[in-house]
């Protein structure tokens, strides 16, 4: 890399955001031993037995030390380990790692998400996480989820597309689906969105980037935070 093209790269208000984050994981950690002993160990190492010579893809996330570390990062990045209690929404829930930390927190969690693979279910009773069996789909509402919150996250989105023909949601999906999510939140309450990449490496298209600065929404990569409303 040549050495002007690193002077550009440092001058980028994103590398300084990104750099700032990375420190206030330092300055406020959240270890992961203390949360990782709360699971219950023989149920844990029952788990992972079971799934240790399986080749189904979801298998990797029998690996819960791994995964928490990344949720736990998430965490502090939303700045949950450092804020009164809050009533969390994820959408996706997986496994329910991140709910996990949420709770081991002191807030109250609720993961939406389908119910096709057993790793998850088992993972989310081993979490102690509640769990809204849901399919998310285009300009569709979400189900009366009994209370409203101050927090929706959704990491590692996998609901705005259909892969057979390799569509994903434009702005006139998310506008519904946001518009939707605003409906469960509780004033000042905040939606983070975390993409996947497209086959070409990108998040979103111009017009969807756009889309979402119009409506206030904090841009950087995968990531997309709307302020509190």
């Amino acid at each position: 890399m040549r050495f002007s093209h690193k002077v550009a790269k440092l001058a980028q208000p994103l590398t300084y955001r990104r750099a700032w984050r990375r420190a206030e994981r330092v300055i406020h950690p959240l270890p992961l031993e203390p949360l990782f002993d709360r699971i219950d160990q023989t149920k844990l190492a029952e788990l992972q037995a079971r799934y240790a010579s399986s080749t189904e893809h979801y298998a990797k996330y029998a690996d819960v030390k791994r995964w928490l570390r990344l949720n736990i990062k998430r965490a502090q990045d939303l700045k949950l380990h450092r804020s009164s209690p809050q009533s969390v929404l994820d959408l996706g829930c997986g496994g329910g790692f991140f709910l996990f930390i949420t709770q081991q927190l002191g807030h109250s969690a609720l993961g939406v998400d389908i119910d096709v693979f057993p790793l998850f279910t088992e993972l989310l009773e081993l979490l102690q996480v509640e769990r809204r069996v849901w399919t998310i789909r285009r300009h569709e509402p979400l189900p009366d989820l009994g209370r409203k919150f101050d927090l929706i996250t959704a990491f590692s989105i996998d609901f705005n597309r259909e892969s057979k023909r390799e569509w994903w949601w434009g702005p006139a999906e998310w506008a519904f689906f946001l518009g939707d999510l605003q409906c469960h939140l509780n004033p000042g309450g905040r939606i983070f969105l975390g993409l996947n990449p497209k086959g070409d490496g990108e998040y979103y298209t111009p017009e969807l980037r756009e889309f979402f600065v119009n409506r206030g929404a904090s841009v950087e990569r995968e990531n997309v935070l709307f302020p509190p409303r």
